[in-house]
């Protein structure tokens, strides 16, 4: 009976972080489908097609006095082999990083788009910094937008933010991005990192299947066929 006692209260803070991981994951998913049904304010087709990776934020919090102190926890996912589908998803935390004179706190969404391979392997580390050891821009908003200014066509990595109903670009220099151990554990039953994640096929927990359908879903070359004989598909 103590024995039974014991195991069950170890496995308490398990579970708490089971249901926190899938609130997360569930708020991540909201995030996304609501920035993205609404066309003339959300990420272009052209750069959600084309990115390697995706990282959801939900509720970012400021802390802020003089500079603004950034914190959240959220989730990567990139795309699988042959650019079809997302991987299942690793869990990241976002730390640091000044953003200018603030006055008050604050919860931001965030969303980044990992655009190519230097990006991802940034990404995948245990830890980097945005803009020291990965280059970082505001993404243009408006899904038929393009991405055509020097910083953003160079840019390792386009981040948005969402805040009180206001959609923008927003350039996160100074803030560390670091995959979290502890959370993956709660999610795949053991610590794996996200590299491990991302690569090796891993099956995804049931709470994100909403957040990887909404990823297929607004990839454009995956939620969009073009006809047979359409000017697209002759050009």
């Amino acid at each position: 009976m103590k024995f039974l006692m014991a195991t069950a209260l170890a496995l308490t803070p398990l579970m708490a972080m089971d249901k926190d991981s899938a609130k997360r994951l569930d708020q991540a998913a909201v995030v996304f489908s609501e920035v993205m049904a609404t066309p003339d304010k959300g990420i272009p087709d052209e750069l959600l097609e084309n990115a390697r990776c995706i990282v959801i934020v939900p509720a970012l919090k400021t802390a802020a006095f003089v500079f603004g102190a950034k914190y959240g926890k959220g989730y990567l996912s990139c795309r699988n082999k042959g650019g079809h589908g997302w991987s299942a998803p690793g869990t990241v935390r976002i730390e640091g990083g000044s953003f200018g004179f603030q006055i008050g706190g604050s919860e931001t969404d965030l969303i980044m788009l990992v655009m190519n391979e230097g990006g991802r392997d940034h990404l995948l580390s245990s830890k980097f910094t945005l803009g020291a050891e990965g280059s970082v821009a505001g993404g243009p908003v408006g899904r038929t937008a393009t991405a055509q200014t020097d910083a953003q066509m160079h840019a390792e990595i386009l981040s948005w933010s969402r805040s009180q109903g206001l959609f923008a670009g927003l350039a996160l220099e100074g803030a560390t991005l670091r995959q979290d151990l502890d959370d993956n554990a709660a999610m795949y039953g053991r610590k794996i990192d996200n590299r491990e994640v991302v690569t090796s096929g891993i099956r995804a927990p049931r709470a994100a299947m909403r957040l990887l359908g909404m990823l297929n879903r607004y990839s454009f070359h995956e939620h969009r066929e073009v006809p047979t004989g359409s000017p697209e598909r002759q050009q």
